[in-house]
């Protein structure tokens, strides 16, 4: 399956030099469109949209609906946090395995029940390896992950060089939504060291533009902001602004 639109667009922004900033928006939690505008603006490349409890597909439409309404133009790809996530007035989503759950529902399960899905929906899949680190957060818990523990950042160059081979195009680092950290920046080195095509996101618990430009100038491809969106806009802005002038 070779890459569409919206991955194509991410790896040109990459292969020009850019790194990439995402913002995540959680359907179950209040919308502030503005304050993603205000984001967006600054620079960020594409919004993901999903969470792990209580969201349905009317949400995920209404949310992006009414983003687009304010005027956010970026793609907006899916973060499933299950196949109630699905929608289609997404561009792309992020077809994840969990790779460190001891579920195997949420290593192949999920997916054999959202392809049928996905490709009646007329959605890009951008196939995934997500791997929980330290604290996992509500994802990592409703996943039945097993975190990596926050002091074995080597275990991730084993879990990146197989997201690879397994021909998943997209490794996910996280730390889960509303970390007290961020991934250790040795992590984000190790799983760098695993992958030679595959683009490095990293999220959870990125709050301040030098921890940004730390996991970046590790290795990140890509990082990942949400909680700071809802919270500071202004932080947030600064952050992109941070990211995009390397």
């Amino acid at each position: 399956m070779r890459p569409g639109r919206v991955e194509s667009l991410l790896r040109k922004k990459l292969d020009q030099g850019e790194k990439l900033v995402f913002v995540l928006v959680d359907p179950e939690k209040p919308l502030d469109a503005k304050a993603v505008k205000r984001v967006v603006d600054a620079g960020a490349d594409a919004v993901l949209v999903g969470g792990s409890l209580n969201v349905l597909p009317y949400d995920v439409d209404d949310s992006i609906s009414r983003l687009r309404e304010e005027g956010v133009s970026v793609p907006f790809i899916i973060f499933p946090g299950g196949v109630n996530n699905i929608a289609s007035s997404a561009d792309a989503i992020l077809f994840m395995v969990l790779m460190n759950s001891v579920d195997p529902y949420w290593m192949l399960g999920a997916q054999v029940t959202a392809a049928p899905l996905i490709r009646r929906l007329g959605l890009e899949p951008i196939p995934t390896g997500y791997l929980v680190y330290g604290y996992g957060g509500a994802a990592g818990h409703v996943g039945r992950a097993l975190p990596v523990p926050w002091d074995l950042p080597y275990v991730v160059t084993a879990y990146a060089m197989a997201a690879e081979m397994l021909g998943l195009r997209f490794f996910y680092l996280e730390a889960g939504s509303g970390a007290p950290r961020p991934v250790p920046l040795e992590a984000v080195k190790a799983a760098r060291r695993g992958l030679e095509h595959s683009v490095l996101i990293v999220g959870g618990g990125i709050r301040e533009p030098a921890a940004a430009a730390a996991i970046v100038e590790a290795g990140a491809d890509a990082v990942v902001i949400g909680t700071v969106v809802e919270r500071d806009p202004q932080r947030a802005e600064a952050i992109v602004a941070t990211v995009k002038r390397r």
